[in-house]
């Protein structure tokens, strides 16, 4: 007998799909877990709307509502597809998204390209230090690679001609949001702001470090909070007790 899928990975940065691989190992152990993927080719225009289109292509070919995760432009793919189609989402977890949820590492970069005098790889080497935190002269060169390729591949439509933004607003579905403490992208205030969208038995958690990729750095523990989130919920619908999930998750 088949598993039914009960959980998706949206991937939308094809570049940075290394850095997801340790929490699906551990989020695999406790649920069936399917990756959605999205590569741009790079003579085709960035557009969220293609890449909801092909996500709600998949979606809706499963047999039940699932979990959605989504780490950046993989989470607001999967904010827009719950507002859209709520009764095929079971929750919804935010990684590195705000409440403003068109902002991405890149709107940062194209603004820093607006003010800064500089090149592009000088430009792309301060914004690696800011994703991944210090590293040295071989690493960062690296991630300069990678954010190079993320322009050429990612669905973000930001550009230096343009800004793009989205409404702030929640889901009907259970919503969990979470970042870290130290990130310069997705900052304190950009995730506290999701409180006033919040409601009953949504939950936001914040990792102590690890930057804009703390589920990469952490990935134990943010799959800790997040498989404690599912399971409240599942409990949640099948009593109909209200739960408030938030007196169950502990800081690492």
């Amino acid at each position: 007998m088949s598993k039914v899928i009960e959980s998706v990975w949206i991937a939308a940065n094809h570049s940075f799909q290394r850095f997801d691989n340790s929490l699906l190992r551990y989020l695999s152990q406790e649920t069936y877990l399917a990756r959605w993927e999205y590569y741009q080719h790079q003579d085709e225009g960035s557009s969220w709307e293609i890449a909801l289109d092909l996500l709600e292509n998949y979606l809706e070919s499963l047999s039940q509502p699932v979990n959605l995760i989504g780490h950046g432009i993989g989470g607001t793919l999967g904010l827009l597809y719950a507002r859209k189609y709520p009764e095929k989402v079971k929750s919804l977890t935010l990684l590195g998204v705000g409440f403003h949820p068109g902002v991405d590492w890149q709107i940062h970069y194209y603004a820093l390209r607006e003010l800064l005098p500089c090149s592009q790889k000088t430009i792309l080497a301060q914004m690696a230090q800011r994703l991944f935190g210090q590293h040295n002269q071989y690493y960062t060169q690296d991630f300069i690679q990678i954010l190079q390729q993320d322009l050429n591949t990612s669905p973000s439509p930001h550009s230096l001609f343009r800004r793009v933004s989205l409404d702030p607003g929640g889901i009907k579905s259970p919503l969990m949001v979470c970042g870290s403490k130290n990130d310069t992208i997705i900052d304190h205030n950009a995730l506290n702001g999701w409180y006033s969208y919040f409601k009953e038995g949504d939950v936001l958690w914040e990792c102590p470090q690890g930057s804009y990729f703390f589920h990469y750095f952490y990935p134990q523990q943010v799959s800790r909070q997040i498989v404690k989130f599912w399971r409240f919920n599942s409990s949640h619908q099948q009593s109909g007790v209200s739960i408030d999930p938030t007196s169950q998750l502990i800081d690492i």
